[in-house]
């Protein structure tokens, strides 16, 4: 694994700005003014609200600027309480860990792209647009909302890219026709979207007919794995400790590390993050997560411990 995703950083908060109804910008740097780590289009950062809380937010834009990281937070009311925190307590000049980027959602190379968002699912397809300008790729944007004043950076995006961004707040318009957006297949195109599960629930139903590979994902919540087998007991070997352990039908990989003090990144504990993923050595694995892609969990290179389970008796993990 890449020490820099590890790497906790003491940033400050240098600037904030409500983007939109219920959303809050914050410019993110070091007090030193020391340049951070490079970052791709898709990649988000952890943020370390404190030991037990830590949530993790897309960057936004690919920057010019290398001392600064922007994000783009959403008040989750009904959340678990890190957004909240972040919309009462991080003003200017509050100093808050980070950790991280960290990216699962890469912008592969394509000669044209289709972006779909819903609501805070913008903040990693604004870095994307900004690299596919860069690479000279043909795109457009469908950007979904409960309302024009909901949809943070919106009209940025309108007033900077034209008609290729089509607003389409659901008080105004409906919801994005979806169905005429994907009626064409194209082996040459790639689709990424990110948005609450509805949205994406319905781009999957209307992109039944696409090239296996085109359609690119990133989810707020744990995708359902209806198929999923029974948990069983399986042995797993932690090469990098030299321990082995037996993990249990009620448990997960990452609970027994840490019950045995095996040191483990994680965060969401339900296979959304990313945070844990783990290299496998040997053994195959029924992977649950809803981070890896088909061809990356085919590839069985990987895998989230904190939901992902063994599919044969032992694993070697490179731990």
């Amino acid at each position: 694994m890449n020490k820099q995703l590890h790497t906790e950083y003491e940033l400050e908060v240098v600037a904030r700005e409500e983007s939109a109804d219920g959303v809050v910008a914050l410019d993110l740097q070091r007090p030193d003014g020391a340049p951070l780590p490079d970052w791709t289009a898709g990649a988000h950062i952890d943020l370390v609200l404190d030991e037990d809380v830590v949530r993790q937010y897309s960057l936004v834009e690919l920057g010019n600027n290398e001392t600064c990281w922007r994000i783009g937070v959403l008040n989750v009311h009904d959340g678990r309480g890190g957004s909240r925190r972040i919309h009462e307590s991080l003003t200017i000049g509050t100093i808050v860990r980070a950790r991280g980027p960290r990216n699962h959602f890469a912008l592969e190379p394509a000669q044209k792209y289709i972006f779909i968002a819903g609501g805070i699912g913008i903040t990693p397809i604004t870095g994307m647009i900004v690299e596919a300008e860069r690479r000279g790729v043909p795109w457009t944007l469908a950007y979904g909302g409960r309302s024009r004043s909901s949809m943070a950076f919106a009209d940025c995006l309108e007033g900077q890219f034209g008609d290729r961004v089509d607003i389409v707040p659901e008080d105004e318009r409906g919801f994005i026709d979806f169905k005429t957006l994907l009626e064409k297949p194209d082996q040459n195109t790639l689709i990424y979207c990110c948005g609450p599960e509805p949205l994406l629930n319905a781009v999957e139903r209307a992109s039944e007919e696409w090239p296996a590979g085109a359609m690119h994902f990133e989810r707020f919540v744990p995708f359902e794995t209806g198929d999923a087998k029974p948990n069983e007991a399986f042995e797993v070997e932690f090469a990098v400790s030299g321990v082995v352990l037996e993990v249990p039908a009620d448990k997960s990989i990452l609970q027994v590390a840490d019950e045995a003090g095996i040191d483990v990144l994680s965060s969401c504990a339900e296979g959304t993050c990313g945070t844990c993923e783990t290299y496998i050595v040997s053994g195959e694995v029924e992977h649950r997560d809803s981070v890896l892609s088909a061809e990356e969990k085919a590839a069985n290179k990987s895998m989230m411990i904190c939901v992902s389970r063994a599919a044969c008796p032992r694993l070697v993990l490179e731990l």
